[in-house]
């Protein structure tokens, strides 16, 4: 023993060293040694029994219990099974001597080893793990310890890891699901007792000012169920010990509920008191002041925020002189009971007799609904929701969240469920919740019931206007107030809150998310009430436009400065807060123009057209008045709030250009005056924005507008307009003076491009005037690529470095606009392409022409190589075979293999990028149909294979990676016969046996390149190239070809089953699965007679019982599902087998 008590103390003295501040790095290595190899001692675990037994340092007990972990979980299969049986007999005494006196995180991990030995040797050895923990529950003074053990049991037996194996697995599961009924009815005795026990029933209970509404309300949620009266009774009293009992109980409930199937088990009873505990969520005096949850509860688990307000005073009496720490014992009581119901609810698939308990679920969760949100004389719905626990209320959130998008297309139909009554309750829930957080997590609810009425009235047209009257009002309420909500006027003092500078991972503001969202809401109910959603929106528009309007009487003009004359602080704040509102509310009406289109076009066309009026006219006015360049009182608020106006009516006009285009359309024969004068003014408004002295933000609005008139309404008098003229002009004048920025400028000379390139809607070809059309263009890029074709006089293969810092210039100038021009007609017509491209042909040949001389440069030729691929995409019919070939020809003789090697290890640089883009050209070319390109395809292979391959097979290189492997899978799906000359004729008479093999090296190279990927950690490249090979497979049936199946396909799934052993690639277990499966069933016998036995033989780490074991599992079936179970069990089992097997002690002989 005295040796035993001086490991003891060596072992403290090295542990507190170990965790010493002054220790170095070097020396706890030296300790982390010392302890790793007493662990592997056979034997260690008698020692660590000692030292649990004998000491007070919580270090010393954290480690000999994870000597004891390791040893359970890693090397039980080799211990003695006399050992086992003390193990099992010792460290349960030990838990019930200690589990007062140790720290709860050290009882916590002895819980869990226990569990660990029950994981492993329940029932056969150790037949009363259950039964004990099921006795320590039913003993008052060890409850708790019973209960954390059962816990424990639910989440390590429930979804065991992976070191147990299948079968074992299930057997556990169950074995559990035995228990369930016993242990629910012993969960629920306990919450009933306590519950029962601290009640407090007055024989007469004070008369309630809201009772008559009470009753009322739940009498029609209940219809005199017994729950009502259940649920009316006063709240339990509870003690401290027995409040941390029913969290512990409720802890336990919501793990089991996570994976227990909705059973009957699961009873009425049970449902009830787990509600009981859920109203202590409800009861404002259940939040903690700011701070005290530290001082006064350190033993929580931390899952609580107890939010910031001070509780509400409530009356004398025991609940009255709680600690504040009881108090939020209370809030988690109910946050635990909400937990447990959500896990229930959350659970889509529902059996027929349990829809009986889910309804009645819901009317007690709407009881707690009405509680939240009923208001008396002393507290507003808004004040309660304030004062209760943050996390209580996240819940209730999550509950609404799921009702409604899990099961309210059970309940909604059933007339014991009122659903307007609960829209009414869920109304006030919204939009009284104390935090932004709280309201979008509502405005989703609201989100997901709009998409289930409009969903449901789309399947249910006969009936459409019945449903929409039930829904009538509660949609009506929720439009008004989520349109107040966004405005200044309504609600300031919590949108001045919300943040509009720092940029969320969806590069929006607060502000932005906030107003986006409730826009979304609007939308949804226009969709289905129009005409009262704009009669609503309309008039507010109408509102904040007449003080926008009103304020050109208020411009005062001295000399060349032009003043607004608003100056009293007052005043300025409710100019702020109205061209605030004006913003938001032209975003609603852009928003709403999706709805005006369409079948309803003519229904709705006096309201659209009184939208699209109003818009051009007030931009006009914007232009007219140039509100943006006024002096303010308050410039640095006052003036981007007269910029944003602007630039969102320029906006939300630009939203109503397919209204237009549809108005054209059908006014064309008719009288167009009317239209006419709409774009007139539109483009009125647009043309004095676009210069460079106007604040980006307007310019850019302005230019989008112009952008979507070429493109979308396209009208043919545009050209004539002298507005349209000065636009060109300005473009086209050599020397501006001030260039517009780039996005500007590139945007301007898309629309004027547009405006010639694009065909006029409803004019026959004749009518087209392609020749005035093509001529304007031509002179247009002449104008736009002046400088850039100077180059080619001026340039010399080594110029300067100052003329040539100006070329680069010019080239990152003219070349995007370009490219951007091309971009924009890809999809038209062949005339526009082909007047595109006789525009362009000189500049292309320019390129072609710079292109070597920049070929050390790689941000140049970056830009030209990635001009070049927008031609290739859009226009190499009209570039012709002969000149596309030069360029190709050009292209593969200038990326020498010494070139692409030093780009390509640039990782993330231009050269990168340079790489990436001639991959790209070179897809576009081999997906050409026809003959044109095929001469091309051995250099492209070779480039591939023996140039660009080699440097980036062992680099991670995702980028050039990803392209290179997309432009073999093109080679191979776009040129299947440059390898597989047999035609469909000769497969279907001689079978697949007899392909004729082409440039058979080429493809073994591919397929080796693929294969290889599959042993590399990229996770996209590898679920990049496995859709490939399925693909190829579909079409093309590339596992059924004889090279592919006499040579590789053994490989490809033995390397695919290595990757699912290393679990290196879990995500794509099911398309690696999927992957083995199709290549299995082209020869399901040679897979079970061949492959197998020569696959497990190959297995490192087991023996050959445990590889018998293994082939009998893998039954032989040929249905997915079944194969996907295999294939699942096999990886697992044999993971598992490997874990045993490396944990047995050195020298054991196994049978």
């Amino acid at each position: 023993m005295a040796s035993e008590e001086e490991s003891l103390r060596a072992l403290e003295s090295l542990m507190t060293e170990f965790f010493h501040s002054c220790t170095t790095n070097e020396r706890k290595r030296e300790i982390e040694e010392l302890l790793n190899n007493f662990a592997q001692q056979t034997g260690a675990w008698r020692h660590c029994l000692f030292f649990l037994s004998n000491t007070r340092n919580e270090y010393v007990m954290m480690y000999s219990l994870t000597v004891f972990e390791n040893l359970v979980n890693k090397m039980w299969i080799g211990v003695a099974s006399q050992d086992k049986m003390e193990i099992r007999s010792c460290l349960p005494k030990l838990l019930l001597a200690q589990h007062k006196s140790v720290p709860f995180f050290i009882r916590n991990k002895l819980c869990k080893v226990i569990v660990d030995i029950g994981r492993q040797d329940w029932p056969m050895f150790y037949h009363d793990f259950f039964t004990n923990t099921l006795q320590l529950i039913q003993s008052p003074a060890l409850a708790s310890l019973g209960l954390m053990m059962l816990k424990t049991t639910s989440e390590e037996l429930a979804c065991p890891r992976e070191d147990l194996s299948v079968a074992r697995k299930d057997e556990l599961r169950k074995l559990l699901l035995e228990q369930v009924p016993t242990v629910l009815g012993l969960l629920t005795g306990i919450l009933e007792t306590y519950w029962d026990k601290h009640s407090v029933i007055a024989s007469t209970p004070p008369p309630s000012p809201t009772s008559g509404e009470s009753v009322e309300l739940l009498g029609s949620l209940f219809q005199g169920s017994q729950y009502s009266k259940l649920l009316c009774q006063p709240m339990a009293a509870l003690d401290n010990e027995s409040q941390q009992l029913c969290c512990l109980v409720l802890e336990c409930l919501a793990h089991l509920f996570s994976w227990i199937p909705l059973s009957t088990s699961i009873t009425p009873t049970l449902l009830a008191s787990i509600f009981h505990f859920a109203r202590f969520g409800c009861d404002l005096r259940t939040k903690a002041k700011p701070g005290s949850f530290i001082s006064s509860h350190t033993s929580s688990n931390g899952q609580l925020n107890p939010g910031t307000m001070p509780p509400a005073s409530n009356g004398g009496g025991r609940n009255g002189q709680q600690s504040e720490g009881n108090k939020v014992d209370r809030a988690r009581l109910g946050v635990y009971a909400m937990t447990c119901v959500n896990e229930l609810v959350s659970k889509n698939c529902v059996p027929m007799d349990f829809e009986e308990y889910l309804l009645r679920m819901f009317q007690q969760t709407f009881f707690l609904l009405q509680k939240l949100t009923r208001e008396n004389n002393a507290h507003t719905v808004k004040t309660r929701l304030q004062e209760l626990d943050e996390s209580y209320l996240e819940k209730f959130t999550d509950f609404l969240r799921l009702f409604v998008s899990v099961h309210l297309r059970r309940i909604e139909s059933s007339p014991q469920f009122p659903i307007v009554e609960f829209l009414g309750l869920l109304f006030k829930y919204t939009f009284n919740q104390p935090t932004h957080e709280g309201y979008f997590a509502c405005l989703e609810i609201w989100s997901v019931f709009l998409d289930f009425l409009t969903t449901k009235i789309k399947s249910r047209l006969a009936d459409r206007e019945s449903v929409l009257n039930r829904y009538k009002d509660a949609l009506v309420l929720l439009l008004r107030e989520v349109l107040n909500r966004i405005q200044f006027r309504y609600n300031q003092a919590q949108l001045e809150e919300l943040d509009d500078e720092t940029l969320d991972d969806d590069q929006q503001t607060e502000w932005q998310r906030y107003l986006r969202q409730s826009l979304e809401v609007v939308a949804k109910v226009m969709e289905l009430l129009p005409s009262h959603a704009f009669s609503t929106l309309f008039p507010v528009l109408q509102d904040n436009l007449d003080v926008y309007l009103g304020l050109q009487q208020f411009i005062v003009t001295t000399g060349t400065s032009r003043r607004l004359n608003i100056t009293a602080e007052n005043d300025c704040r409710r100019l702020h807060c109205s061209l605030r509102d004006l913003s938001s509310l032209l975003q609603a009406v852009g928003r709403l123009a999706e709805h005006f289109i369409g079948e309803v076009f003519a229904a709705r066309f006096n309201d659209a057209l009184a939208v699209v009026e109003r818009l051009v006219e007030v931009t006009c006015y914007g232009s007219q008045t140039s509100l943006y360049d006024l002096e303010t009182a308050v410039p640095s608020v006052l003036k981007p709030d007269l910029t944003d106006v602007h630039a969102q009516a320029l906006a939300a006009l630009q939203a109503y250009s397919h209204w237009l285009a549809q108005f054209y359309s059908e006014v064309h024969t008719q009288n167009q005056s009317q239209f006419m004068n709409l774009i007139t003014s539109t483009i009125d408004a647009s043309s004095p924005l676009i210069t460079a002295k106007v604040p980006e933000k307007l310019l850019l609005s302005a230019c989008h507008l112009m952008v979507s008139i070429t493109s979308t309404v396209r009208p043919v008098f545009l050209v004539s307009l002298p507005a349209v003229r000065n636009i060109f002009n300005l473009i086209t004048t050599e020397n501006q003076p001030r260039r517009l920025p780039q996005e500007a400028h590139m945007l301007v000379c898309r629309a004027l491009s547009n405006m010639l390139l694009l065909p006029w809607p409803n004019l026959q070809e004749s009518e087209q005037q392609w020749q005035t059309r093509s001529s304007n263009h031509a002179s247009l890029l002449g104008a736009l690529t002046r400088e850039y074709k100077g180059i080619r006089g001026t340039v010399n293969n080594t110029p300067r470095q100052p003329d040539l810092d100006n070329m680069k210039a010019v080239i990152h100038q003219t070349l995007p606009v370009l490219r951007d021009i091309v971009d924009s007609i890809s999809g038209e017509s062949t005339k526009s392409r082909q007047i595109c491209y006789q525009s362009l042909q000189e500049s292309v040949q320019v390129s072609l022409s710079l292109f070597p001389v920049f070929i050390q440069q790689p941000d140049v030729t970056d830009e030209m190589l990635a001009f070049f691929l927008t031609l290739f995409q859009a226009l190499r019919v009209q570039m012709g075979v002969a000149f596309t070939g030069q360029i190709i020809h050009t292209f593969l003789s200038m990326f020498t293999r010494e070139q692409l090697a030093a780009s390509i290890l640039q990782e993330g640089s231009a050269g990168c990028r340079v790489v990436q883009k001639f991959l790209k050209i070179l897809q576009v070319v081999v997906q050409e149909p026809g003959q044109a390109f095929k001469p091309f395809l051995p250099n492209i292979l070779s480039l591939c294979m023996e140039q660009v391959y080699p440097v980036v097979a062992e680099r991670s290189s995702p980028d050039i990676k990803a392209e290179l492997f997309e432009l073999l899978y093109q080679i191979l799906h776009q040129n299947w016969r440059y390898f597989f000359k047999t035609s469909v004729l000769t497969s279907v008479q001689r079978g697949a046996a007899e392909d004729t093999m082409e440039n058979e090296a080429q493809f073994t190279a591919a397929m080796q390149a693929f294969g290889q990927s599959f042993l590399q950690p990229d996770i996209h490249i590898f679920k990049q190239n496995i859709c490939y090979l399925e693909s190829l497979n579909s079409k093309h049936k590339l596992y059924h070809r004889k090279l592919f199946r006499t040579s590789m396909l053994f490989h490809f799934i033995n390397v695919l089953l290595q990757v699912l052993l290393h679990k290196s690639h879990d995500l794509l277990q099911e398309e690696i699965t999927l992957a083995i499966y199709n290549m299995a069933s082209v020869d399901f016998d040679a897979f079970y007679s061949a492959f197998m036995p020569e696959f497990l033989n190959g297995c490192q780490g087991v023996d050959s019982s445990q590889r018998a074991v293994l082939a009998r599992n893998f039954k032989l079936e040929r249905d997915l599902p079944s194969f996907t179970q295999s294939v699942q069990r096999l990886v697992n089992d044999l993971r598992y087998y490997r874990l045993c097997n490396s944990s047995l002690p050195t020298g054991t002989i196994k049978l």
